[in-house]
């Protein structure tokens, strides 16, 4: 390693490009051109021996090399950000977030809009996912995850509960009939994720809960499975949180059927060190637990559909 030859740009642009997984991207957030970004990362791997990025599923993710090299890169961040700071208490710079659609949409959001109000230098990337939490640096700063995380190298908390039901639209009940049991379910089609595609255990177990039942839409958005739910393609196995927003959606079986999952914060250490990550995540759980009676299903809808 020739540490005499270390850009604190170089390293800066490494971690740009490893937040955002492209160079160009991180080019533009630099207001530097691609080939520049290229070049100093070049010159970073030479310095330090070794490549530092690698090419994954989600664009390039750093080696091990690059993640030693990352951490390095986040203390020059946070200490410029300090000095940006010292006559302001305005915060600024990027928080990536991974979360469900659902829980983006009722949570993320209005913190979104609330904080940047005041903040108007600080931005949020925003990447909708429905997965495990990663093992290692995925170039995110905060993921909401759904079921409690089993990896060890991140720092995972409890956010709080939220609750699944079944759900159909007034015209779909009226026209299909409304199933007075577990049993009635069969003779409905299912409104939910793809099984096969469908990567996280504590939202499988629902389906565990339903007799067979047929398939004609499935998808990886539950927005999707919510508004398919309300265009009378089946029952629909829903947040209650989102399908109480619609006066269409009506619960069924709301005793039998139910199934109470946990959604959990993963913030790295080296990103909760980062004032706007701690403030962000500090807001988010403030909203969740505002909005807890809602996410647990708690107000109340009709139980059934005249037939």
């Amino acid at each position: 390693m020739h540490s005499n030859q270390l850009d604190p740009m170089s390293l800066l642009t490494l971690l740009a490009v490893a937040r955002t997984g492209r160079y160009v991207t991180a080019a533009d957030l630099l207001d530097i051109n691609h080939t520049t970004a290229s070049r100093r990362i070049a010159a970073l791997e030479r310095a330090l021996g070794g490549r530092l990025l690698s090419r994954g599923t989600r664009g390039w993710e750093p080696t091990d090399l690059g993640r030693t090299a990352l951490a390095a890169a986040e203390q020059i961040e946070t200490t410029i950000n300090g000095l940006r700071t010292e006559s302001t208490d305005a915060l600024q710079g990027t928080v990536r977030i991974a979360a469900t659609e659902g829980f983006s949409a009722k949570i993320i959001a209005p913190v979104a809009a609330r904080i940047g109000a005041d903040n108007p230098r600080l931005s949020i990337d925003l990447i909708t996912v429905t997965r495990r939490a990663p093992a290692s640096y995925s170039g995110v700063d905060i993921e909401i995850v759904v079921g409690k995380p089993t990896t060890y190298r991140v720092e995972s908390k409890p956010l709080g509960s939220y609750r699944l039901g079944l759900y159909g639209s007034v015209d779909y009940l009226k026209t299909a009939g409304t199933p007075r049991s577990r049993d009635d379910l069969a003779a409905h089609p299912l409104v939910y994720f793809i099984e096969s595609m469908l990567t996280v255990d504590d939202l499988d177990q629902a389906r565990a809960q339903l007799p067979p039942m047929a398939h004609r839409l499935s998808c990886t958005n539950v927005l999707i499975h919510v508004e398919a739910t309300r265009a009378g393609v089946g029952i629909g196995l829903l947040p209650c949180y989102l399908a109480q927003d619609h006066s269409d959606l009506v619960r069924v079986l709301a005793d039998e059927v139910f199934l109470d999952l946990d959604y959990w914060m993963v913030v790295r250490p080296e990103a909760a060190r980062r004032r706007e990550v701690a403030v962000i995540a500090n807001a988010l759980r403030l909203q969740v637990q505002a909005a807890a009676s809602q996410l647990n299903g708690a107000i109340p809808q009709a139980d059934a559909a005249p037939d």
